[in-house]
């Protein structure tokens, strides 16, 4: 099986569309698959690969201020960050139409991501009900206790945000999965994430899987710090071949 990757600028957004090469204008089930912060769509592309070899068409888009849209990172403490997954939260969308306006997708729409990507995917549940399954690799599902955790750590490193940070950023409660989870149509939703992760708590994963004990929810954990390794990546394509038989 061959795999075609070819690259695309849909609007301002660059992207990496992975699919078989014998697959390239028919339709298929479709994936947007979210790289983490501060690196870029080709970090994720062997998991790309493994998708499309699974029979998906995989999208793998460049997040605003990283990769070919790399921008130097605020000196006001998150708001890089935020900025960039609300961006990815805006696109979303506007890939979405682009692939269906070419005839290019079934009925299953897929979303995945690393970190700041699998934030972004946890974000878009709060808001889409076509996404027909998810996973969220080393993220956290509540943008509310994460912003809460970093005001945390700018105090202690003697940094300052603006006297209006939560009015900044108070769009996330709309799509904080932790409070909105009870009100969504249940999907299949994965995650992944190590027990000694430096950057996102796993306690915060932890507590999601236990309030709700969903059996659409899947959760994997290892003893690993913030890194994806191979088999994870297999975990992770193992779970949307499932979620796209259970349809």
């Amino acid at each position: 099986m061959k795999i075609e990757v070819r690259r695309r600028l849909i609007g301002t957004i660059p992207l990496l569309e992975v699919v078989e090469q014998t697959a390239l204008y028919e339709k298929r089930p479709l994936i947007i698959y979210y790289h983490g912060w501060q690196t870029q769509k080709e970090l994720v592309l062997t998991q790309g690969r493994k998708l499309a070899q699974a029979g998906f068409r995989v999208v793998l888009p460049d997040a605003a201020n990283h990769g070919e849209r790399k921008n130097p990172v605020s000196t006001i403490p998150s708001l890089t960050f935020w900025q960039s997954i609300q961006t990815n939260l805006f696109e979303f969308s506007l890939i979405i139409d682009f692939f269906k306006q070419m005839e290019l997708v079934d009925d299953f729409i897929g979303v995945g991501g690393v970190s700041m990507g699998g934030m972004t995917t946890c974000g878009l549940l709060t808001q889409h009900p076509e996404i027909s399954a998810a996973a969220c690799v080393m993220g956290s599902p509540t943008y509310l206790g994460y912003r809460e955790l970093l005001q945390v750590h700018v105090k202690k490193r003697g940094l300052s945000l603006p006297e209006d940070y939560e009015a900044l950023t108070s769009w996330i409660e709309s799509y904080d999965l932790m409070s909105t989870y009870p009100s969504l149509p249940k999907r299949p939703l994965f995650f992944w994430h190590g027990k000694e992760d430096e950057k996102i708590p796993y306690t915060q994963v932890e507590e999601f899987v236990e309030t709700y004990q969903d059996d659409m929810i899947q959760f994997i954990s290892a003893e690993e710090r913030h890194l994806v390794r191979g088999e994870t990546m297999s975990q992770v394509t193992d779970f949307f071949i499932r979620a796209k038989k259970s349809l």
